[in-house]
Parts: structure tokens; C-alpha cells; sequence
């Protein structure tokens, strides 16, 4: 996995595919430099967000991600217990990607059902952990469980 810092101030996230890899299943191999995870600055100064959009597995073995979702919806995804342990980092919480007053509140404790909406997980700067769990947990454990590599159980 690669954290990218290029030159312009962007950063993202990525699964690299090395030039020689075993054989794996394909929606692994679809996974690889595709899906990439920006790290934009976020609504405090010292702070960036990664969005939350995790991926899923079409009928193609293509890896996809959808962007809105309930709270409810991410929680049953990416596991309510996991999103409260990324969230328990110092500096570290879930919230609407953008402040709307017609979006509801993000609360872990009381996932809404409702309305969908875009997420983001926002952590301070210095923090070079956090969007690296974040991507794993977002983007690469939902693909491992698809195949079978990793059973919904797992941590």
C-alpha cells in the first residue's frame, strides 16, 4: 500500500501492484491501482478528511465503491465496532463530508437509517496512521471478506 505525496500538495492512498504478484482471485487483482483514497484538508486548520466510501464487489469481480450511504449503512458495512475504533483516535471523527444543514447528524451511537449522505473521517494532519487504517478497513478488508480470504468475523 502506498501513502503518495506528490509535488502539487496532493496525497492519496493506494493498493500497489508490484511487478511480479502471485496468483490471487480477481477481484484482488481489480483492486490493485485502482480506488485510490484522497486526503484533502479538512474544515479546521491542522485537519485532513479521507472520505468513507467503501467498496463493494460487482457481478464482474470489480471492486466499486458508492459514495452516499446512511450512517447505518457504512456502520453495517465497514462494522460499527471498527468505525468506533478509528473514531476513538485522538483528534480523530466521523462526520456529513460537508456541512449542510439539511443533513443529519453522524452519531455512532445512534446510526440514522434514513438519508443517505456522503462521509468523511477527519483526523489531524500530523496523524500519518489514521487514513492508513482507514483506507485498509474502507477499501481493501470488504474485498479480502468477498473472496473469502477474511470471514465477516474477523478482525
Amino acid at each position: 500500500m502506498h501513502d503518495n505525496h506528490w509535488v502539487n500538495g496532493e496525497r492519496d492512498l493506494v493498493l500497489y501492484k508490484p511487478t511480479v504478484v502471485p496468483e490471487m482471485p480477481s477481484a484482488l487483482s481489480n483492486l490493485h491501482n485502482r480506488l485510490r483514497s484522497g486526503i484533502s484538508d479538512g474544515a479546521k486548520h491542522g485537519e485532513l478528511r479521507v472520505m468513507v466510501f467503501p467498496t463493494y464487489v460487482d457481478a464482474h469481480d470489480r471492486p466499486r465503491i458508492k459514495k452516499s450511504l446512511t450512517t447505518a449503512d457504512i456502520a453495517d458495512q465497514v462494522g460499527l465496532r471498527h468505525l468506533r475504533e478509528l473514531t476513538s483516535r485522538e483528534g480523530v471523527r466521523l462526520e456529513s463530508a460537508f456541512d449542510r444543514p439539511d443533513l443529519p447528524p453522524v452519531d455512532l451511537d445512534d446510526p440514522q437509517a434514513e438519508k443517505s449522505l456522503q462521509h468523511a473521517l477527519f483526523f489531524p494532519a500530523a496523524d500519518d496512521e489514521t487514513p492508513v487504517v482507514a483506507f485498509v478497513c474502507f477499501r481493501i478488508v470488504p474485498v479480502l471478506r468477498h473472496i473469502g480470504w477474511l470471514s465477516p468475523d474477523d478482525d
